[in-house]
């Protein structure tokens, strides 16, 4: 079982700007996928930023667009997400994600499916005070 690990997540205020960073613990395969959930207190986890390998390219969910930038170290499992422009409305715990299936079940139309996505790390903590 691929095993995920998270980093970088605080404290900030708005306006500022934070990076993610999540390491799978192998690079044997490649990971066709991987991206970033959030869940507030109280709030369902959604998807926020997924990048693909192959010609699927990044989606991002609209409340970060323009915001946050995912983006992935070549040949190897590892995946960072850039925050800036912070709002306190982007507290939550982050949680990096992975489709670790072979032959990969994601695929770009449901990149926001959380069922997809077989492997998920322990989560960091983002908060943004105004």
């Amino acid at each position: 079982q691929v095993q995920l690990m998270e980093s970088g997540g605080g404290s900030v205020q708005a306006g500022g700007s934070l990076t993610l960073s999540c390491v799978a613990s192998t690079d044997t395969y490649i990971l066709d996928s991987m991206g970033w959930f959030r869940q507030a207190p109280g709030k369902e986890r959604k998807a926020i930023a997924t990048i693909f390998t192959g010609r699927e390219g990044t989606y991002y969910a609209d409340s970060v667009k323009g915001r946050f930038t995912i983006s992935r170290d070549t040949g190897k499992n590892t995946v960072h997400l850039q925050m800036n422009s912070l709002i306190p409305e982007d507290t939550a715990m982050y949680y990096c994600a992975a489709d670790c299936e072979r032959p990969p079940r994601l695929f770009g139309r449901i990149w926001d499916a959380a069922e997809y996505y077989s492997c998920w790390g322990q989560g960091t903590q983002v908060t943004v005070s105004s």
